[in-house]
C-alpha cells in the first residue's frame, strides 16, 4: 500500500485521544512512507492527521471542493491540494489515488464516505481494503449494527468480512497489507441465495 485515504472528522470530538489517534495516525503513515489522500482541509481530526503526516516528513494530498476552499478550511502546507466541483467528485478522486481506506471518528459525512466505499467494494466496483480505527469504542454501536444486519438476514457474513476493524493503528495496517477481497460478487442467482 502506497497510498491511503483517509475520511475523519473536521471536529476534534470531545475527547483528546480522537486528536492524539488521529496525529498518531498521520506520523506512522509518513513513516511507513505511504501517502496520506485525505479532504484537504486544517480542521478537526482531517487537519490532526495531515499534520501528523507533515510533521513527520510524509506526503499529504488533500482533495478538497471549491466551496470549501473559499470558507478559507483548506490546508496550507499539504503536498498537493486537488480542486473539485462536487462532494461526489471528491470522494471519486479520493477513491482513484488511494489503495486502501481508514475510517476514524466523524459525523454524518465521514458515514457517508465510509458507507459509499464499502458499497463499493461490495458490489466489485474496487478490491481495496476498507478499514475502521475504532478509537476508544467509537464504532461499537455501528459494529454491532452490522452485526444485526447479518443476524436479520439483510448483510451476507462475507461482505460483513470485508470490512476491517482495530482499536490500533499497527493492527489496523497489518490487516490491511493482508486483505484479499471477496471473489464471489453481491449480485448472484437465486439457487445461490
Amino acid at each position: 500500500m502506497k497510498n491511503i485515504t483517509v475520511f475523519c472528522g473536521s471536529s476534534f470530538g470531545s475527547d483528546d485521544i480522537y486528536r492524539e489517534q488521529a496525529t498518531l495516525l498521520g506520523q506512522t503513515l509518513a513513516k511507513q512512507n505511504i501517502q496520506l489522500i485525505y479532504g484537504g482541509a486544517n480542521v478537526g481530526l482531517m487537519g490532526a492527521v495531515a499534520d501528523g503526516a507533515l510533521s513527520s516528513g510524509g506526503k499529504v494530498t488533500g482533495v478538497l471542493p471549491h466551496f470549501l476552499q473559499s470558507k478559507e478550511i483548506a490546508h496550507q502546507q499539504l503536498t498537493e491540494l486537488v480542486l473539485v466541483e462536487t462532494m461526489h467528485e471528491r470522494k471519486t478522486k479520493m477513491n482513484d489515488l488511494c489503495d486502501g481506506v481508514i475510517v476514524l471518528p466523524g459525523g454524518y459525512g465521514t458515514l457517508e464516505e465510509f458507507f459509499e466505499m464499502i458499497t463499493w467494494a461490495q458490489l466489485g466496483l474496487h478490491k481495496k481494503p476498507i478499514a475502521i480505527l475504532n478509537i476508544d469504542g467509537f464504532y461499537d454501536d455501528l459494529i454491532n449494527l452490522v452485526k444485526t444486519m447479518v443476524d436479520k438476514g439483510f448483510l451476507k457474513q462475507i461482505n460483513r468480512d470485508m470490512l476491517l476493524i482495530s482499536d490500533t493503528i499497527d493492527e489496523l495496517l497489518e490487516m490491511m497489507r493482508n486483505y484479499e477481497a471477496p471473489t464471489v460478487g453481491k449480485w448472484i442467482s437465486k439457487e445461490e441465495v
